[in-house]
């Protein structure tokens, strides 16, 4: 066994432990779901960042960088650092005054038990893709650190995910974002020292860039629609992610949700600005990479002592293990409490807590089969941002900032019609802008039946 593949199990091995541990603590569907409501300012931070510090941010952000200069970090980091800025100070706090257990209980108070399952049926999609690329990154993280094939690392990361997610639910989900955040900051850290190191440190590194590659909108010709679609889906489509909005739920309070989210994007930013700066150094250390994916792997293995590349892989298995966690107990946590649950009002807190917990291993295996039937990451993670998200945004925003403007047709309206614009514009018609297309279908949606409900042409529920 290398030195790389038993760093990488004792690591493993640890998040298990915690996983276990935690278990002991759960009493209640709270407590699995929102870790009892009960996390401060520091855990809350962490979990924060490292559930949204995903496989893409360190590997697909530096390759798109390596490839387009700044601009193709317009999603990771700087889109979905936008994306947690403007929860933390646009939703945080409406979000937690509203004791939600999930978003989709906003749209049953708001709306209608039928819109809340509508919704369900969009999110749900999104977290399992989540999981699922985060899960094949692993597998490809331990297989080129091991003699491993890929798909035995796949297997061995799924199993090991379902296992500490199902026993510790969120409270062990928080618990390890809190090791895996520490391990991501450090690997990270070591690799930029040792890349800037070798163009001659850090402020050569930086004249070299040559300025072309340092525009963020990708300069005067690139059409202000293009900018706005790649904007447009980290932001909207991730805003009201499940995974997000836990964190804001289980938050102590809602000054506590709204600055944990504050820091955690700012520090998300502050790291996710490494991957940043080795993709636009890359171009002059690895030219002509077929794959632009393999620039970090490929430097870490280039630059870095076993024991440094040891810590490395550390850093990216923390990438990776903080959001798959985070998305199968999102998933487990939309249907288990908004359509399992229901159908049984008498349900007791124990028999709750078994059914998220089925739900997490059910999930976590349609994760493992979709990751092994994949080709890429990148594929995954851009299917999970726009699927459904459009109307989800939409109906979640009315519901958050009016009372009387539209109701459950409105509502059905705007999830219908957004989704079926986004595949019709992304898979048939071929669009160059699905996904703002289907934002703007979804908001007209909403406004025209919400007129029509008013003038009591459509029924309101």
């Amino acid at each position: 066994m290398s030195g790389v593949l038993f760093g990488i199990i004792v690591y493993i091995a640890l998040q298990l432990v915690v996983g276990i541990f935690m278990s002991h603590r759960i009493r209640d569907e709270a407590d699995y779901l929102l870790a009892g409501r009960s996390i401060g300012f520091g855990l809350g931070t962490f979990s924060v960042f490292a559930t949204w510090f995903g496989a893409e941010t360190c590997i697909g952000a530096a390759g798109a960088i390596y490839e387009q200069g700044l601009s193709g970090g317009s999603a990771d980091p700087f889109g979905y650092a936008a994306c947690l800025f403007i929860m933390a100070l646009l939703f945080a706090v409406p979000l937690w005054h509203r004791q939600l257990t999930t978003l989709a209980d906003l749209f049953h108070s708001r709306y209608s038990p039928g819109v809340e399952r509508t919704a369900v049926l969009m999110l749900a999609p999104t977290s399992v893709m989540w999981a699922a690329a985060q899960i094949r990154a692993f597998g490809q993280v331990v297989s080129a650190s091991s003699a491993l094939e890929v798909d035995i690392a796949i297997t061995a990361a799924a199993a090991v995910v379902i296992v500490y997610t199902l026993y510790g639910g969120l409270l062990a989900d928080v618990m390890t974002d809190l090791i895996q955040g520490i391990a991501l900051i450090i690997g990270l850290a070591i690799l930029l020292w040792v890349i800037a190191d070798a163009g001659g440190g850090l402020q050569t590194s930086f004249a070299a860039i040559e300025p072309e590659r340092l525009q963020l909108f990708g300069g005067p010709q690139t059409p202000w629609l293009d900018v706005a679609e790649h904007w447009a889906i980290p932001i909207c489509g991730s805003v009201f992610a499940q995974e997000l909005v836990a964190r804001i739920l289980s938050s102590r309070s809602p000054q506590t949700a709204r600055t944990a989210c504050l820091a955690g994007g700012g520090l998300y930013l502050a790291v996710g600005l490494i991957p940043v700066f080795i993709g636009l150094v890359g171009n002059r250390l690895l030219p002509g990479l077929a794959d632009p994916e393999q620039l970090l792997p490929r430097l870490a293995l280039q630059h870095l002592s076993p024991f440094l590349y040891v810590l490395f892989a550390g850093a990216l298995i923390s990438a990776i293990l903080s959001t798959v966690d985070s998305a199968l107990l999102a998933a487990s946590a939309l249907i288990s409490h908004n359509l399992i649950v229901p159908l049984r009002p008498d349900m007791d807190e124990a028999t709750k807590v078994r059914s998220a917990r089925l739900m997490v291993f059910i999930f976590g295996l349609i994760a493992y089969g979709l990751a092994l039937a994949s080709d890429g990451v990148h594929d995954l993670v851009e299917e999970a941002s726009a699927f459904g998200s459009a109307g989800v945004f939409t109906v979640a925003l009315f519901a958050l900032y009016t009372r009387r403007v539209g109701d459950c047709y409105s509502a059905y309206a705007a999830l219908v019609g957004g989704m079926l614009t986004w595949l019709a514009g992304h898979y048939y018609l071929d669009l160059q802008h699905p996904y703002l297309l289907s934002l703007a279908a979804a908001v007209t949606a909403y406004a025209l039946v919400a007129l029509a409900e008013a003038g009591g042409v459509v029924g309101k529920s």
